[in-house]
């Protein structure tokens, strides 16, 4: 087939032909030329409503919607956004048996019925846990990273990796560094020691959220079973991941940024929000971390520092509305993320709370290869039938010299 530029040309070619040589065209040239401008145009109309449906197709990924091609009964594989590996490689390339239209099918019989995943679909484990009772459709997992990254107000600011649990990687490693070296001379190929590096061991804590699915199989589209399921797991998992990264224990979960002891002089107390907090944290941040750090705390306590006008009366805070009438926040001209897990500002709280931080969230690793599986069981007490989600994840401070934190202190 020709391209649309070669169609327009040979168009525009007989077009002349027909002006220029008018009289003397004999009928066999004309059915010829009304033949061949049939069926350029018949190409030509193909090429356009090739090009239509990709432009749809490209909008479709970049909106995170399910393209499944509208064969939704026909047992045809759904077109797969994005295809995150497993554990052990799975969802990878052509031929994932886990993205196939039978498969989601039985998934979805799984999880509002309690039906059992057929033998060809157990053998592989995509979590090493055995806590997993079936797999996630691919196409549904890439929805679920794709809607984690965009919904989460700090996950898309972490670093995110894939190594194994347990094994410890020097923090080098994690994050990249470089050094000078002499003319002619290549770099040792120094050995990573705890004490030169510092060391980072990644855990495997198991994210569990329930998935309230109570729908009817038989009058439920199976786009929309996914669309339910994705909404579930995304709220859950998010809300989880994100307030473990802010103020996680790291027993049994990752450890987070607030439970990290702030390099000396790094730790500024406050009776309450003031212009002078901001200026002894500006101040208390090393110069080489600077870039890229932001400030966190809650949209309340926000509030109370955007009030506040510096020693010229100009406000210290801004509120201008981005893409989409987004608001984007800056205090002192440095962004804020607003975030609930950080502890709001009030008279009550407790001295020694924090309740705003300086933070570069580039320097916060999160460890998971994403990989998630649901399994349903009884609740005794209720006799329920619960679906839960499942996810190996771990995180932690890789470098806390961009830390900065404000705590209360006791009025005066």
């Amino acid at each position: 087939m020709k391209t649309l530029k070669e169609i327009e040309a040979r168009l525009a070619q007989i077009k002349n032909e027909l002006n220029t040589r008018a009289a003397e065209l004999t009928d066999e040239e004309i059915t010829s030329f009304e033949t061949e401008v049939g069926e350029l145009q018949e190409q030509r109309q193909k090429l356009l409503d090739s090009a239509e449906k990709r432009k749809k197709l490209l909008a479709k990924i970049a909106n995170g919607e399910t393209v499944d091609d509208g064969a939704e009964g026909d047992g045809a594989a759904p077109t797969v956004l994005r295809n995150f590996k497993g554990v052990n490689g799975e969802g990878d390339g052509d031929g994932d048996k886990y993205s196939s239209m039978a498969y989601r099918k039985a998934f979805m019989q799984y999880v509002c019925r309690g039906a059992a995943i057929p033998a060809e679909y157990r053998a592989d484990a995509v979590s090493s846990t055995t806590d997993v009772g079936a797999v996630i459709p691919t196409n549904v997992l890439n929805q679920i990273v794709q809607k984690l990254e965009s919904t989460g107000m700090i996950l898309a600011l972490v670093t995110r990796t894939a190594y194994k649990g347990g094994v410890a990687i020097p923090v080098s490693t994690v994050k990249p560094v470089a050094t000078w070296v002499s003319e002619g001379k290549g770099s040792d190929k120094q050995k990573h020691t705890a004490t030169k590096d510092g060391m980072i061991t990644f855990a495997y804590h198991k994210l569990r959220c329930a998935v309230a699915v109570s729908l009817e199989v038989d009058t439920m589209a199976i786009s929309a079973f996914e669309t339910l399921l994705i909404n579930n797991i995304v709220e859950a998992m998010t809300k989880a991941l994100e307030k473990s990264i802010i103020d996680g224990t790291g027993t049994g979960q990752p450890k987070g940024i607030l439970a990290e002891t702030p390099e000396t002089g790094q730790a500024i107390e406050s009776a309450a929000p003031a212009y002078a907090d901001l200026i002894a944290a500006e101040g208390a941040l090393p110069q080489a971390y600077e870039n890229g750090a932001v400030w966190c705390m809650s949209k309340k306590t926000f509030m109370q520092y955007y009030g506040l006008t510096d020693t010229n009366g100009q406000p210290i805070g801004r509120v201008n509305y981005g893409i989409a009438g987004k608001p984007e926040r800056t205090l002192l001209g440095r962004p804020v993320v607003c975030c609930d897990y950080v502890t709001s500002y009030a008279k009550t709280v407790a001295a020694g709370t924090v309740f705003a931080f300086l933070f570069n969230f580039k320097d916060y690793v999160l460890n998971t290869n994403y990989a998630m599986g649901v399994k349903k069981y009884e609740d005794n007490d209720t006799d329920d039938m619960v679906t839960k989600g499942i996810m190996l994840a771990d995180g932690k401070v890789v470098d806390k010299n961009s830390l900065v934190t404000i705590k209360k202190i006791a009025s005066a």
